[in-house]
C-alpha cells in the first residue's frame, strides 16, 4: 500500500522522537521474545542428537523417554538427560533453552520449601514463587498473555466505540440523544461487582475477560469519536461530497474516519497500558484468569503475601514499570507525530 507523502511525514516526524522511537524498538522485542518464548524458557529441550537421530521436542509432541533409553514412558526430563549424557561422555548430547523450566513447572527440593532465592547455578536467575515455579518463565509468558490481551480488547473497543462515536456524530439529532441516554445509564453500572459476581457463578476464561471488559471499554472511545465526527462533518470536504451525491457510507469510512485516525492513532498506546494494567488488577483481586496461569497480579499478589522473597515483588514491579514507561513514551511519541496542528496550513 502506498502512503501520502503526508504520512511520510508523521513517520519521520515519530521516527526523530528518539525516546518514543526507541521504546518501540524495545516494545516490538519484548514482544518477539514473548512470541517465541519456547526457544528460551522451557523444559524442553531445543535438540536431542541420539544415536545419530536428531530430535526438535520444542514444538512438536511428547517424546517418551524410553526413545532415549530410560525406562518410563511419560515425558523425557530434558534436563536430567543432558545430565546423564554429559555423565556418560557420550556422542549424544542435549540442547536445552536459557531458561530451562516450564511456567507451569515446579522445582521443588528435598531439604527446602519454597520459594527460592536467585540462583545463576540452578538456572533460577530471578528465584522461583512459593511453589517452586521458575519466576522469570511466569513473567515472560505472563507478559504474553498480557499483550494479547490488551491488543484484542483494543480492537475490539475501538471497533465497537469507533462505529458508534461515529454514527452518533454524523447523524446527530434524536439517534444522538438516544445512545447518550443508553451510554449514560451503561456508564453507572459498577464494573468490578459484575466481574465479582460472574467469577463467583463461572470460572472466567480469557475469551469471557475480554467480552465482559469490551462490554463496557468502548464508551471513551464513543465520546470520542462522537466529538471529532461533529467538527469534522462541517468541513468543506464533507459538505463537497455531500453535494457531489456521496453516500453516506462512503462519507463516514471514505472521508470521516480517514481524517479522524490521528485522534484513533493517539489513544491506542494508553489503551494497551491500560487492558495491561486492568487484566494485572483482576489478577491480583482474585478475579481475573484461573490459577495456574501465569499472571503478573498473581505474582504481586505473592510478593505481598510473602515479603521476605523480595526477589518476587522486585522482578514484577521492575517489568510493569518497564512495560508502562515503555508503552506511554510511545504513546507521547504518537501524539505528537500526528497532532493535526503540526500537519495543518491555515488560510
Amino acid at each position: 500500500m502506498k502512503l501520502n507523502p503526508l504520512t511520510h511525514k508523521k513517520i519521520r516526524r515519530f521516527q526523530s522522537i528518539r525516546r518514543g522511537y526507541y521504546s518501540l524498538v524495545i516494545f516490538i522485542i519484548m514482544i518477539g521474545i514473548s512470541l517465541f518464548a519456547e526457544l528460551l524458557i522451557n523444559n524442553r529441550a531445543l535438540i536431542v542428537y541420539y544415536k545419530g537421530e536428531y530430535y526438535f521436542p520444542t514444538y512438536g509432541q511428547m517424546i517418551p523417554g524410553k526413545i532415549f533409553g530410560l525406562d518410563y514412558e511419560y515425558e523425557t526430563n530434558y534436563r536430567e538427560l543432558q545430565k546423564q549424557f554429559q555423565a556418560k561422555n557420550s556422542d549424544n548430547w542435549v540442547a536445552m533453552p536459557i531458561v530451562p523450566y516450564g511456567k507451569l513447572e515446579t522445582d521443588l527440593k528435598e531439604d527446602r520449601y519454597p520459594p527460592f532465592p536467585p540462583s545463576f547455578q540452578e538456572a533460577h536467575y530471578l528465584g522461583t514463587d512459593n511453589v517452586g515455579r521458575d519466576i522469570v518463565a511466569r513473567l515472560v509468558y505472563g507478559f504474553r498473555i498480557a499483550i494479547f490481551f490488551s491488543l484484542i480488547l483494543l480492537l475490539a473497543n475501538y471497533s465497537i466505540g469507533i462505529s458508534i462515536g461515529i454514527v452518533m456524530g454524523y447523524w446527530g439529532g434524536k439517534f444522538d440523544l438516544f445512545f447518550q441516554r443508553i451510554i449514560e445509564i451503561w456508564s453507572n453500572v459498577p464494573f468490578l461487582y459484575v466481574i465479582i459476581i460472574i467469577s463467583s457463578i463461572v470460572v472466567p476464561n480469557f475469551m469471557m475477560l475480554i467480552l465482559i471488559m469490551a462490554f463496557f471499554g468502548w464508551i471513551n472511545m464513543t465520546w470520542t469519536m462522537r466529538t471529532v465526527t461533529y467538527k469534522e462533518k462541517e468541513r468543506e470536504y464533507i459538505l463537497a461530497a455531500k453535494s457531489l451525491g456521496a453516500s453516506n457510507f462512503r462519507i463516514l469510512f471514505k472521508h470521516l474516519l480517514p481524517n479522524t485516525v490521528a485522534v484513533i492513532v493517539t489513544y491506542a498506546p494508553f489503551s494497551v497500558s491500560g487492558g495491561i494494567v486492568a487484566l494485572t488488577s483482576l489478577d491480583y483481586l482474585g478475579f481475573g484468569l484461573p490459577p495456574p496461569t501465569p499472571s503478573w497480579g498473581e505474582l504481586i499478589q505473592q510478593g505481598w503475601a510473602n515479603m521476605n522473597a523480595w526477589w518476587i515483588s522486585i522482578s514484577v514491579i521492575v517489568s510493569m514499570l518497564i512495560t508502562l514507561i515503555v508503552v506511554t513514551f510511545i504513546g507521547e511519541a504518537v501524539r505528537e507525530a500526528f497532532d493535526p496542528k503540526l500537519h495543518t496550513t491555515y488560510e
